[in-house]
């Protein structure tokens, strides 16, 4: 090995090494802020022939858009930020990855040992800055030209991003101290991703499926085959070979699969005879939903986005509700569990449908489901016709109808991943539905949307609440400085739409505006203009559909803004069930 002398050359040797063994391991996209604390790792990934730069100058947005392109590309993305609260902006992404089992690599720069906690400035402390929100932290040492340091460094590089995309997959933390000078040189011999050292490249890591015992078989067999009213709930998981091993299942069972729009079961070329998508319009009436109680629930993902779902399996009372979550996690805030299996969903689902076999006769059972299904879907669509305003839920119909395979739709939190649920038709195009649905928070939306858009989301529309747009303006300069294409939805009723939904109106209405109408009076169009985006706020159904296929079929940020009223995007909902609730009761 040649002699490494200087600072900076010692920084070449060891960072690039690091860099180097990222991108061996499987990090292709780093998502970089400026700053000079972070300068050598900067560089390095830039001279690195096989590192892709996305370069941010908000680190919030940052981390959400390298979330979204980790998202829609199931790999580890990096991101690298410079010291002191720059690092302390990347939490909200951090939290939302962990708890949405998405694998980040988070590369935070720091001052070197010697002058934290001395009042140096942009120093903050750093160590397990994100708490329990990661899945591994290291304060990686300085860089040194020993061969045990520089095979430290590869190592722990490796193991990072293999510990960020095991299950469950999650954010890992790696804070990076650096002396200056800060510009690293290179020395003599090869760079450190021409040729790695003998003796220095890292571990190979390699994990596999957890697959289920004969023991484990044989004891659901006896489960799933005891159950006349089983139901199969799929709430958001990633699995792209989930939806068709579970409508196997489901099919051979004669469940009906009440699938969540994230859990992938939605939309594909997989058989939906059994899949239910208008449950949440139904089961939210108790004359409805009592006769439709299960005797068991099988489910597989995290719980649901709806709220009269997770009620109707509290009904179900003390009957078997068995969650099956590959990833080993605990996914049961309605802690209704009875038994937890930590095993491959798909490869369960393949096992389990063999070992049944076909002549199961509860098909009577699927068919009340199914015919309940079909009344809703009639009625939403007469009611929804029958509207002369622009309704929010609306929206999800018309996507659905227009999007090509290939599409992805991105749902902003609050009011529309719940209309996204209700009215999202199902489709045997292959339409990805997603949302940050970890945490649940509106911040970071537009950002994560442009980061599944840069990671070859095409075409991309984000369906978006006027306060979440707002709150992570920043994120679009993304799609100005990476000239993205995507579409942005508005759905502008200026303030807390969802909180019209809530007690708080009925309760506390003289400070209702206040505390969560919010209302803010912003004329969006400005906003475009500043990121050089298009923008239409459009009147009706027809220039909708105009604008959206424009958008679609084009190139760029093309923001189209409906505007509604609170109160009236409400009643609309309101009246919508109220004709369920008729229609079913004639039924």
């Amino acid at each position: 090995m040649t002699a490494i002398h200087s600072t900076q050359q010692v920084a070449y040797a060891t960072v690039g090494g690091f860099v180097d063994e990222l991108v061996r391991s499987g990090v292709r996209h780093f998502c970089i802020c400026p700053g000079s604390r972070s300068t050598p790792l900067a560089l390095m990934v830039a001279h690195h022939p096989g590192a892709r730069i996305w370069m941010h100058t908000d680190e919030r947005s940052a981390s959400f858009f390298g979330l979204g392109m980790a998202k829609l590309l199931r790999e580890p993305v990096a991101l690298v930020c410079t010291s002191g609260t720059a690092a302390a902006n990347f939490l909200p992404a951090v939290v939302e990855a962990f708890y949405a089992r998405v694998p980040l690599v988070v590369l935070t720069a720091d001052r070197p040992h010697e002058l934290r906690d001395w009042g140096a400035p942009q120093t903050i402390d750093q160590l397990r800055l994100y708490g329990g929100h990661v899945k591994w932290f290291v304060d990686l040492a300085e860089p040194d030209a020993s061969a045990d340091i520089q095979r430290y460094t590869r190592l722990v590089a490796g193991r990072a991003a293999a510990l960020a995309r095991q299950g469950p997959a999650g954010p890992v933390h790696i804070n990076c101290p650096y002396r200056e000078p800060l510009v690293p040189h290179p020395g003599p011999g090869p760079t450190p991703w021409d040729v790695a050292p003998a003796g220095l490249a890292a571990v190979q890591v390699a994990s596999g499926l957890r697959a289920p015992d004969n023991a484990l078989l044989e004891s659901l067999t006896e489960a799933l085959t005891q159950s006349q009213r089983g139901l199969i709930v799929c709430g958001p998981q990633d699995d792209p070979a989930l939806p068709a091993a579970v409508a196997r299942l489901a099919e051979a069972l004669g469940f009906p699969i009440l699938a969540d729009p994230l859990s992938g079961l939605r939309c594909g070329p997989h058989s939906r005879r059994m899949v239910i998508q208008s449950y949440d319009a139904f089961l939210r009436l108790p004359e409805v939903a009592e006769p439709l109680v299960p005797d068991l629930v099988l489910r597989f993902g995290a719980m649901p986005v709806s709220k009269p779902l997770m009620q109707h399996m509290q009904r179900a009372g003390g009957a078997p509700n068995i969650v099956v979550d590959g990833g080993a996690g605990w996914s049961d805030p309605s802690q209704l569990a009875t038994a937890m299996i930590a095993v491959d969903g798909a490869t369960l689902c393949e096992r389990l449908a063999a070992a049944l076999g076909a002549g199961r006769d509860t098909m009577v059972w699927a068919k009340r489901w199914q015919h309940v299904e079909r009344q809703t879907l009639a009625t939403i669509q007469q009611q929804m016709d029958g509207f002369d305003d622009l309704f929010e839920g609306k929206v999800f119909r018309e996507l659905g109808e227009a999007l090509p395979d290939g599409a992805v739709v991105f749902a902003g939190n609050s009011m529309p991943i719940r209309d996204m649920d209700t009215f999202f038709p199902a489709s045997g195009r292959d339409i990805r539905l997603m949302a940050n649905r970890g945490a649940n928070g509106i911040d970071g939306v537009v950002s994560s949307a442009l980061g599944a858009s840069a990671a070859g989301a095409s075409p991309l529309v984000l369906v978006i609440g006027d306060l979440s747009l707002y709150h992570d303006s920043n994120g679009l300069l993304a799609a100005k400085l990476h000239q993205l294409n995507a579409t942005i939805v508005l759905l502008n009723n200026d303030g807390g739409g969802i909180f019209s939904f809530l007690s708080q109106a009925s309760e506390a209405p003289e400070h209702f505006e206040q505390l969560f109408g919010t209302p803010h009076g912003l004329d969006f169009r400005h906003m475009a203009a500043l990121y050089g985006a298009r923008f239409h706020s459009v009147a009706d159904w027809g220039e909708f559909r105009q604008r959206l296929a424009e958008s679609t079929g084009g190139s760029g940020l093309s923001i189209i803004e409906l505007r509604t009223d609170r109160e009236r995007n409400v009643a609309m909902h309101r009246e919508i069930w109220r004709a369920i609730s008729a229609e079913l009761a004639r039924g």
